[in-house]
């Protein structure tokens, strides 16, 4: 019976294909990812926030878990951003220190992961707040987006 919901076409901007924008989500990086390649996630925060997560794994599988290339949550009470990968079910150290918190409740925002040879790079609101260097060898083996948590998804690309 799912195969009727597909059949309604899926809205394709940039290099990522997804269905409808709905949290949680999770969409198809076409190609995977590579130096150069930017991944844009524009959003709304809910009005009373707890966290919400933006993940870049390699593929979709829950059972084993995909590896997880970053995962980024901003954590609203405790205002941290943290990062972090799983590499072989291993979580690795969590990195927290940012300049400010740039996200407040019931605003828009707007997060770009851009990846570079030996990092990502990761702005919101077009400030630079952190890198992060990869842990994950393979670049193109990043392919899929997943998000969840206190937002709603405005656009992705």
């Amino acid at each position: 019976d799912g195969h009727l919901n597909n059949s309604l076409g899926s809205p394709v901007q940039g290099d990522v294909y997804f269905p409808r924008l709905i949290v949680p989500f999770c969409g198809h990086i076409k190609g995977g990812m590579r130096p150069g390649k930017k991944i844009l996630v524009m959003g709304i925060v809910d009005l009373n926030p707890e966290s919400f997560g933006i993940r870049l794994t390699c593929g979709e599988s829950e059972d084993p878990p995909a590896d997880v290339a970053i995962e980024l949550k901003a954590v609203f009470t405790e205002r941290q951003f943290v990062r972090n990968s799983c590499v072989a079910g291993e979580w690795g150290e969590e990195q927290s220190s940012i300049p400010y918190f740039p996200f407040i409740p019931d605003q828009p925002f707007r997060v770009e992961i851009l990846c570079e040879h030996p990092r990502f790079r990761i702005f919101v609101d077009g400030h630079q707040l952190f890198d992060f260097y990869h842990r994950i060898e393979t670049l193109s083996a990043i392919d899929t987006i997943k998000i969840n948590g206190d937002l709603q998804l405005t656009k992705l690309g």
